[in-house]
C-alpha cells in the first residue's frame, strides 16, 4: 500500500474513569463520569501520525458495534486511511482506564477484535510503505509477521514493543527501530543494565521514552539524550502512542533518528497538557508554535 506509514496495530475504545486514587484489592473506590473516547496502540498511533500530516493507513480489526463505529468515524476524521481495518464478528476491544489527579493512569484491555489480526493479513499490506509500526495489543504472531515481512521488502520497521513481551531473537535482530520505555527496556535487559546494551538484542536502532524527562536515541554511533519540554500533565493516556506516531511520520519524512525523537517529544508533551488519547495530538502547527 502507498502511504508514508502503514500502522499493524490495535484499536479500543477507551472508558475513561477520573478517580481521586485507584482501588487496592478488594477496594471500591468511586470515580467520576466515565468518558468514552476512541483509542488502541495502533489507532491511536495512526492517528498522531497523520494529525502530523503523514499519509497513514492502519491495519487492524473492530467489531460490527458502536464503538467500532466510533474509532472509524476518528480515524477517518484524522486523515488515516480505513479500507485495511477489518469488521469481526468480535466486539471491540476496550480498554478500562482510570486516571488520577496527577495525570497518571492505570489501564486494562479487553483484547476482543484485536486478537482476530492473524499474520496472513500483512503479506499484502505493507508494498509501497516507507515506514510500518507495530505495536502489541494483537496477536505477537502478527507482530512478528510484520517485522520479518518489512524486512523482505526493503520497509523501515519500527516496533513500539509496549505492553512488553517475549519476541523472538529473528525479530529483534530484523528491526530498524526498537521502540520502548524505561520500565520495558529494564524488562528485556535486567535491572541495572544500560538501556545501550539493547542494541545487543539485535536492532539497528533503539529509543527509549523517559517520561517527563525524554528520551534516549540509541544507534552505533552512541547515545544522545532528548529533553522533554515541561509542562503540567492532565491524562498522560495515549502519550507514548503519540510519541510513536510522531517518531513514524518523521521517519518516513527521512529525518534522522534524534531530529525525529525531538519531534515525538514535543507531540508527547503537548498530548498530556489535554485529556484523552486521540483527542490530544496536536496538529503540525500546533508542533511547530509550541
Amino acid at each position: 500500500m502507498a502511504c508514508d506509514v502503514l500502522v499493524v496495530g490495535s484499536a479500543n475504545a477507551d472508558l475513561v474513569v477520573p478517580a481521586e486514587r485507584r482501588p487496592g484489592p478488594g477496594e471500591t473506590v468511586l470515580g467520576g463520569d466515565t468518558v468514552v473516547s476512541p483509542g488502541g496502540k495502533g489507532a491511536n498511533t495512526a492517528v498522531a501520525a497523520a494529525r502530523l500530516g503523514a499519509e497513514v493507513a492502519l491495519l487492524g480489526a473492530v467489531g460490527e458495534d458502536s464503538y467500532g463505529d466510533l474509532l472509524l468515524d476518528s480515524l477517518r476524521d484524522a486523515g488515516v486511511r480505513t479500507d485495511l481495518v477489518r469488521r469481526v464478528a468480535r466486539p471491540t476491544g476496550i480498554a478500562y482506564i482510570t486516571v488520577t489527579p496527577d495525570g497518571e493512569n492505570s489501564i486494562l484491555v479487553s483484547p476482543g477484535a484485536n486478537t482476530a489480526l492473524e499474520p496472513s493479513v500483512v503479506d499484502s499490506a505493507l508494498d509501497g510503505a516507507k515506514v510500518v509500526v507495530a505495536s502489541m495489543e494483537i496477536p505477537l504472531a502478527t507482530v512478528e509477521r510484520t517485522v520479518a515481512v518489512a524486512a523482505e521488502q526493503g520497509v523501515c520497521s519500527l516496533l513500539n514493543l509496549s505492553p512488553v513481551a517475549a519476541v523472538s531473537p529473528a525479530t529483534l535482530a530484523a528491526l530498524d527501530v526498537l521502540l520502548v520505555n524505561e520500565h520495558e527496556a529494564a524488562w528485556l535487559l535486567g535491572d541495572g543494565v544500560p538501556p545501550e546494551r539493547l542494541l545487543d538484542l539485535g536492532p539497528s536502532a533503539a529509543v527509549v521514552t523517559l517520561g517527563a524527562r525524554g528520551a534516549l536515541v540509541i544507534t552505533g554511533d552512541g547515545t544522545t539524550e532528548v529533553a522533554a519540554p515541561k509542562v503540567t500533565p492532565v491524562d498522560t493516556t495515549g502519550a507514548g502512542d503519540g510519541f510513536t506516531g510522531a517518531l513514524a511520520a518523521a521517519i518516513a519524512e527521512g529525518k534522522h533518528l534524534e531530529t525525529a525523537a525531538r519531534r515525538a517529544a514535543q507531540v508527547a508533551a503537548i498530548s498530556v497538557t489535554r485529556p484523552g488519547a486521540q483527542p490530544s495530538y496536536p496538529t503540525a502547527a500546533e508542533v511547530a508554535g509550541s
